[in-house]
């Protein structure tokens, strides 16, 4: 596919309507969590393995010339050949030379995304060569004309009905839609291939330095025969697979067939450590001959991203492929969307250093930041932060498209032109609002509000009623500064309002600094760091004036971005870094505080019985700041209120920031299933602790089921509080 004017809209569109695709993937997505924890049931500590694979790689990558120098000389030692290739071109070169040397006409291969990156088959065929591929699912996408939907299961996007349809083709002769019968025709087919193949071609798991070895992970047969029956073997391995040690090796082995296909360990593991003989026919007669072992050490990209302080994090990845199989957006479109040869947020990363900036540019926003990848993968790769950091570098280059720039600098920077179209905002918006949503917009806008209300601008933003909500306190407890963030300050100031009265009923002083605006995370998002920071110092000069024991936000996307976000902005400025960290040190979200305070109270006794309430987990909130049991205790302990779990309480809801306005056919499936999960507990009421999640889950609410209400924790809390 080439990439130069794709329409990603209309790809997009393709695959949503793709009901082959969505039937596979949404089931495959729907297994997928229950069989991985199933393997694991056995695995005592599976963050001790994640923290064995993340810094056996970091020590690797920061001594990569070295490991490869040992791998090469080992393998060396015991017979393989080895070359080092800078890039696609260099590959292909070293490896058509050979066949055209050593009179290769046919070719097998086993499954290896390193050459699905520089589409070698293309190359090898225009040598004249004869190339098959020999796993069942590269097969069959090869018959298809497709590349790789899954980096594990290429063919995952096709249904059984398709699959024979190649087959038939591609046989010459009816091949009926029965599994069994077409993995048997597969078989027989591809013998006749084996056995007359001059090279096998390979990729690897893994590269072990210690002995020159290579390891390979398959669930056919197929690997060991592609390895094995040709008189040549080629290895390629790129340089992200060395490990120093077999011992390394341990935790990839017990991790790999979990994460991939929740498998405790695949068919075949196969090591391969220099040539070994082979039958060849020569004159009639099968003749013992010793193989030829050649292994390609692959660059293209690798070694550069391998001296990348941020991006020679790449390098703890495995080639599971569980970010793809837990990805909200992958497992709506599949793999080929996302342009080149890999799929999901990792893919996009791979595909800026293995491809190219460009391509990386066109998908980087099919990433939604939910960080359900970061959670299951192994080498703990924070796939949506080097997201971020290549959307940042991209703007560095080339800057902003023009309109953006001006809106991030003009408006969203200058706290009180945006405020000031805020309450514009809410008088404009007079003639299309029904009480507090939008449910319906006229001509081009009308797609925004078709299958999920907006939310209206409130008439009173919360930073004009806090002079009515603050109390006097005359022994306060603690100090508070509240940062409300845009959301709450002028979309939901009930919730705020509820905030005040939580916290002042635990006789704490409650101050909102004026000069505080938007946190900057939807500018930061957009990779636009320069306005972030000047954004990030004004807020921080806002709360240093006031000087409070605590900052607090009942935004988890507000309390990271202070926490986190504002201290890594400034790493490099020692004054602003210091001031950042200080202010980080202070900040805590809602939820977690008040659990906090209420259990030093003794306030947390659990209550039975009344309406029933559910809970969504914001990403932001588990996976981010790692609060997930607190609200559920506020819950528990709220008066009249009996909390049921949904199913998949923790799965993004589809909002994330921008996303779920720019990429509405996106992410109304997903707020779909959402809103499924919260029909079948038969709550009345949804808790939420995340403005944003407020936002989308009674926008579906309002159009789908009314009657189900959304209230952010603090309204729950506070509606039992005394005034």
């Amino acid at each position: 596919m080439e990439t130069s004017n794709r329409n990603i809209r209309q790809e997009i569109r393709e695959k949503l309507d793709d009901e082959v695709l969505r039937g596979a993937l949404g089931r495959f997505a729907e297994a997928y969590p229950i069989s991985r924890a199933k393997a694991y049931e056995n695995v005592e500590d599976f963050e001790a393995l994640r923290e064995q694979i993340k810094q056996t790689k970091l020590s690797t990558v920061a001594n990569i010339e070295a490991v490869a120098d040992r791998f090469e000389a080992e393998a060396s030692k015991r017979g393989a050949k080895v070359f080092r290739a800078k890039d696609g071109d260099a590959l292909k070169e070293y490896l058509i030379k050979l066949c055209e040397e050593k009179g290769v006409k046919r070719i097998v291969k086993s499954k290896s995304m390193a050459t699905e990156e520089i589409h070698l088959n293309r190359d090898l065929e225009k040598a004249g060569l004869h190339v098959k591929e020999t796993d069942l699912g590269e097969w069959i996408i090869a018959l298809a004309g497709h590349k790789p939907s899954h980096m594990v299961m290429p063919a995952i996007h096709l249904n059984r009905q398709q699959v024979s349809e190649y087959f038939s083709k591609e046989l010459d002769k009816e091949i009926p839609p029965d599994i069994p019968y077409m993995v048997q025709v597969a078989r027989q087919t591809l013998r006749t291939e084996f056995l007359s193949a001059d090279m096998g071609i390979s990729g690897a798991n893994f590269g072990v330095a210690e002995t020159g070895a290579i390891g390979l992970f398959t669930n056919e047969g197929n690997g060991r025969l592609t390895t094995s029956l040709p008189r040549i073997h080629v290895v390629v391995i790129g340089y992200e697979k060395l490990i120093p040690t077999l011992k390394d090796a341990i935790p990839i082995m017990r991790t790999l067939p979990r994460n991939a296909t929740a498998q405790l360990m695949t068919s075949y593991m196969t090591m391969i450590s220099g040539p070994t003989s082979a039958l060849v026919k020569k004159d009639g007669a099968w003749v013992e001959e010793e193989k030829e072992l050649h292994i390609i050490l692959f660059d293209n990209g690798r070694l550069k991203a391998a001296k990348d302080e941020k991006f020679k994090e790449i390098y703890q990845c495995v080639r599971c492929a569980s970010c793809l199989n837990v990805c909200p957006v992958y497992t709506l479109v599949g793999g080929h969307v996302y342009g080149h040869i890999y799929a999901g947020g990792i893919g996009a990363i791979l595909t800026a250093f293995l491809n190219s900036m460009g391509d990386f540019e066109k998908i980087n926003e099919l990433c939604i930041g939910c960080r359900r990848c970061t959670e299951v993968c192994p080498g703990k790769i924070q796939i949506p932060d080097l997201i971020e950091e290549l959307r940042a570098r991209a703007v560095k280059e080339h800057g902003l498209p023009f309109s953006v720039k001006m809106v991030f600098e003009n408006v969203l920077a200058n706290r009180k032109i945006f405020h000031s179209l805020l309450r514009i905002a809410s008088i404009g918006q007079k003639p299309f609002q029904s009480g507090k949503v939008i449910r319906h917009l006229p001509l081009f806008l009308a797609g925004l509000a078709k299958e999920r209300s907006l939310p209206t601008i409130a008439d009173t933003p919360l930073r004009d009623r806090v002079a009515k909500l603050t109390k006097k306190m005359d022994n306060p407890v603690k100090r508070i500064a509240f940062f409300s963030g845009c959301s709450t300050d002028f979309v939901y100031p009930e919730v705020g309002e509820s905030v005040y009265k939580v916290l002042q009923d635990l006789n704490m002083e409650v101050i909102f600094p004026e000069a505080q605006s938007c946190c900057g995370k939807p500018v930061l998002g957009m990779g636009d760091q320069e306005t972030t920071k000047r954004m990030a110092k004004k807020n921080i000069e806002a709360f240093e004036a006031v000087n409070a024991d605590v900052i607090l936000a009942a935004c988890p996307t507000c309390t990271e971005t202070w926490h986190i976000t504002y201290a890594e902005l400034f790493k490099d400025d020692p004054e602003w870094s210091t001031r950042a960290g200080n202010l980080a040190k202070k900040m805590r979200e809602f939820t977690s505080f008040v659990a906090e305070e209420y259990e030093k109270a003794g306030r947390l006794n659990a209550t039975a019985g009344g309406t029933k309430i559910t809970y969504h987990d914001s990403c932001h909130m588990k996976r981010a700041l790692g609060i997930h049991a607190e609200p559920r205790q506020l819950l528990n302990a709220a008066e009249g209120y009996d909390l049921v779990e949904m199913k998949d309480c923790d799965k993004c809801c589809g909002m994330a920031g921008a996303f779920g306005v720019k990429h509405t056919d996106l992410s109304m499936p997903i707020l779909k299933q959402k809103l499924t999960n919260i029909q079948d507990t038969g709550a009345e009421v949804v808790a939420v602790a995340c403005p944003a999640c407020m936002m989308q889950i009674h926008g579906g609410l309002d159009k789908l089921s009314p009657e189900i209400k959304v209230k952010h924790v603090a309204q729950i809390i506070a509606e039992k509080l005394k005034d």
